[in-house]
């Protein structure tokens, strides 16, 4: 079984497939900026709570995978890719394949747009 990129939906699932992943699974360091961001923009305190402990369970859990300049020249093929096909992709999952990508990793995602980037892309994706 190949190593594993853990996409921000995935990190988020009310039902985490923990047990289905690989234990060589990682994240990028911009699924860490998108669950901060989660935490900051909660409005009610309740959900605010629950979003700081998971943000602080991956953080705990995961040496996050930096945007280097390998995953940066990836990035630039993706944005190339997604371009020439009218795409409107987030900059965020563009960087997130991108690193699957660059270190060549299966990218596990629930994000369905996501996914059919990647694959354009020759991304393996779970």
């Amino acid at each position: 079984m190949s190593a594993a990129l853990l996409d921000t939906s995935v990190l988020i699932a009310a039902d985490p497939v923990a047990a289905t992943l690989p234990e060589t699974a990682a994240i990028s360091v911009v699924s860490l900026g998108e669950l901060r961001a989660g935490v900051l923009l909660a409005t009610a305190e309740q959900v605010r709570d629950l979003r700081r402990a998971r943000f602080d369970a991956v953080r705990a859990s995961f040496a996050p995978l930096p945007v280097d300049e390998p995953v940066a020249e990836r990035y630039g093929d993706l944005l190339a890719l997604a371009r020439s096909q009218r795409r409107t992709e987030k900059a965020t999952d563009l960087l997130i394949i991108a690193t699957a990508a660059a270190t060549g990793r299966t990218l596990y995602t629930l994000d369905d747009r996501q996914a059919e980037l990647a694959r354009a892309a020759n991304v393996t994706v779970r």
